[in-house]
């Protein structure tokens, strides 16, 4: 379910085609999690736009939390130390912290870490794909 939902979110994210409106919906979808899974998925939203900034990430197409350990949720911050993002059908490590606004719909803040790329070999166990 979770990765479903984050390739719906990144897909919203990426035709981007009236803001408005799918600011409206992603807001209505993101009200009909619980609280933590509100979080991660804010994150992986704000995460997708901050790597993409990265010249190494342009092509960030997906961010998943919890890749190798279970992102955490306290008050109003989400911290993962085993996440990872897929560019141009390669995964990388990547931990990063979170800063969510306090109904979790909308990720304030948000900074990472780079790690190295993950070999395909790795990825089946990973629950990573092409």
């Amino acid at each position: 379910m979770r990765t479903v939902f984050a390739s719906i979110l990144a897909t919203m994210f990426v035709l981007d085609a009236t803001a408005a409106a799918a600011a409206g919906s992603l807001q209505k979808s993101l009200m009909k999690l619980e609280p933590e899974e509100r979080a991660h998925q804010a994150c992986v939203i704000k995460g997708l736009e901050a790597v993409r900034r990265d010249k190494r990430l342009k092509a960030a197409d997906r961010l998943m939390p919890d890749t190798f350990r279970r992102a955490r949720f306290e008050g109003n911050m989400v911290s993962a130390k085993g996440a990872a993002v897929r560019a141009k059908e390669h995964w990388y490590a990547l931990s990063f912290e979170c800063t969510v606004s306090d109904d979790q719909t909308r990720a304030l803040a948000f900074s990472y870490k780079l790690g190295d790329e993950i070999p395909p070999e790795e990825w089946e166990n990973a629950g990573l794909w092409k």
